[in-house]
């Protein structure tokens, strides 16, 4: 009973957590978000010059911590790698490229339907598309091939680049950029914050949740738990932002999103596609990062340098609705995602261990 109970309560966890730091400060329907927290730490590094998005997010630096503080008290901290690392980090700034052209990671799309956006719900369809599509390549051999055990060097990595971030922000702000306006400037008090992702990033490490694992396993195992766990988070972030007056169904006028709905299906049908091929959504890939894996990490920087190019060239949507030049890097990027997914599946030789 315990065992299905488990991912229900790791979602609705995960949603009184995420309805709690908007009303303390997030933006709406941002309580988590991975694709806009690093698009907003990018920006606060000076790696684009989007004024409206910079700012440290605590909560992703949380995550990292939670997960890495979790597997060594578990002593399941065993670093590995070595799977594609290049490929990988291709495929990250593939997946925040179609993040940023929905406006969310698959996280937030389930906290904006939770908010009444529809736009959401459409996005979902894509979402669902892509992890099909992901299903397909899997089902015929898709493989990055395996990892290797690494150094600890290499699985301490991104948790001491956390602290330093986590130590900058703290003691030293004024070495970063932080937004006077825009979404970037919309922040939940700092050790709030921290404390809402270090607890985000231990139930994530326990619990090992993904957003696009949970329908993967349910087209090819046939296993639903996981799905469990989406819907308690659903439900109970639709409960909270109506009591929290938080709540407003339609279309038009939500927060952070735009309407234009074919493009929010495939923005989101390419994150949930390549998703699939790095193995766990960017929330998943963030406390396998932080518990160890290299492999992550790499597509965390990914992620990190997508969020930038897409900033700095004008890719990222905004609530007036996508940019031509985000509808061409969408293109590229799926046309590398597939061709990533076509070589690893149909032409590598390589066995599989």
């Amino acid at each position: 009973m315990v065992k299905k109970l488990k991912l229900p309560l790791v979602g609705a966890l995960t949603a009184v957590v995420s309805v709690l730091l908007v009303n303390l400060g997030n933006p709406g329907n941002m309580g988590f978000c991975i694709a806009c927290f690093l698009r907003d730490t990018a920006g606060a590094l000076g790696l684009h010059s989007a004024a409206a998005v910079q700012y440290v997010r605590p909560e992703t630096l949380g995550i990292i911590l939670g997960a890495f503080i979790l597997a060594l008290v578990r002593k399941e901290f065993a670093p590995k790698g070595g799977s594609a690392p290049v490929t990988r980090f291709v495929l990250g700034a593939c997946v925040m490229t179609g993040a940023l052209i929905f406006l969310g990671c698959p996280l937030r799309m389930i906290l904006r339907m939770a908010g009444g956006d529809v736009n959401a719900l459409i996005g979902l369809i894509g979402f669902v598309g892509g992890i099909l599509l992901g299903v397909f390549f899997l089902k015929r051999g898709y493989s990055l091939k395996r990892t290797y055990n690494v150094s600890k060097t290499d699985g301490f990595a991104l948790p001491v680049l956390s602290l330093g971030l986590l130590a900058a922000l703290i003691f030293f702000p004024a070495i970063l950029l932080v937004s006077e306006s825009g979404p970037g400037s919309l922040q939940a008090p700092v050790y709030i914050a921290l404390a809402a992702g270090v607890i985000m990033g231990g139930v994530g490490f326990l619990s090992r949740i993904c957003f696009s694992g949970g329908i993967r396993d349910g087209f090819m195992l046939k296993s639903f738990s996981m799905l469990s766990g989406f819907i308690a988070l659903l439900v109970v972030a639709i409960v909270g932002n109506l009591i929290t007056g938080q709540f407003s169904l339609g279309l038009e006028g939500q927060p952070i999103a735009h309407t234009e709905w074919i493009w929010n299906i495939l923005g989101l049908g390419l994150v949930g596609f390549g998703s699939i091929l790095l193995s766990g959504c960017p929330f998943r890939q963030m406390v396998l990062a932080g518990s160890g894996n290299s492999d992550s990490a790499i597509t965390v920087l990914g992620m990190i340098f997508g969020a930038a190019l897409a900033h700095n060239l004008s890719l990222a949507s905004s609530a007036a609705g996508t940019t031509s030049n985000g509808r061409v890097a969408f293109a590229i990027a799926a046309v590398i995602a597939v061709g990533v997914a076509v070589y690893n599946t149909f032409f590598s030789k390589e066995a599989v261990a």
